[in-house]
């Protein structure tokens, strides 16, 4: 007999493979911490703050992050858009923002994982690549060698994923080319104790880094930040207080 249970179970379940076949994700990731500041009777171009902030990453001299600009509808698909500068890193982001509310001004900034997923599609997009490569090659080595020559080539792609993560620049492109990066970080990659520390300095330098470009900013103007809130959604659940 089936149990109120198994509904949401089953819904689950569509959900999942739906995912699995289109793809459908929230493409902001999921958050792991985060933190807003707000100042009373402000007002400031976000684009400068972005700017600002930028600068002072030139100092950083990060390696393998990305800087751009995105933008995050702030309701509906209709809704308006919300400019938001993100700082990317293997899967890691930081998401900063700052925007007006009321007669208020805020500042957030959120540390996001963006998972690399095998969907459907990545797989028919490698199945089509080799399935063409093979065709080009049958007619000057014949069946047989032909086949032999895609395994090869599938062999010498898998040596270059397995030892990519030695070449900085090679491991940074591979993650971003679509397909490619979600086969090389699901299947290849390997986790080491120095990514692990680096994401952690990443993790820890970069937010504080946006909170003291928005104090300067504000303090400029005489007015002081104010903390609101700071939650780790994830991490609390892992680590809730009091916990050793």
């Amino acid at each position: 007999m089936a149990t109120p249970d198994d509904k949401p179970k089953k819904r689950e379940f569509v959900r999942l493979v739906l995912d699995f076949i289109f793809g459908f994700k929230n493409q902001r990731g999921d958050i792991l911490d985060a933190w807003i500041y707000s100042a009373d009777e402000f007002s400031l171009d976000p684009q400068e703050f972005y700017a600002g902030v930028e600068k002072h990453l030139a100092n950083q001299k990060i390696p393998g992050m990305a800087i751009s600009r995105v933008e995050f509808a702030e309701g509906g698909l209709l809704s308006d858009q919300r400019t938001y500068l993100r700082l990317m890193r293997e899967r890691f982001a930081i998401d900063a923002c700052a925007a007006p509310f009321g007669k208020h001004y805020f500042f957030s900034c959120r540390f996001v994982h963006v998972p690399a997923l095998v969907r459907l599609w990545h797989i028919v997009a490698t199945v089509i690549f080799f399935g063409v490569v093979g065709s080009l090659l049958v007619k000057p080595l014949g069946f047989t060698f032909a086949i032999i020559a895609v395994i090869g080539l599938l062999f010498a792609l898998a040596g270059v994923f397995r030892n990519a993560a030695a070449f900085t620049d090679l491991d940074s492109l591979l993650l971003k080319i679509p397909v490619v990066a979600t086969v090389y970080e699901n299947w290849f990659r390997m986790e080491t104790y120095y990514r692990v520390d680096t994401r952690t300095l990443y993790k820890s330098i970069l937010p504080d880094l946006i909170k003291a470009a928005a104090e300067e900013i504000c303090a400029a103007k005489g007015i002081k930040l104010v903390r609101q809130s700071a939650s780790a959604p994830i991490l609390a659940e892992l680590y809730p207080p009091g916990a050793k």
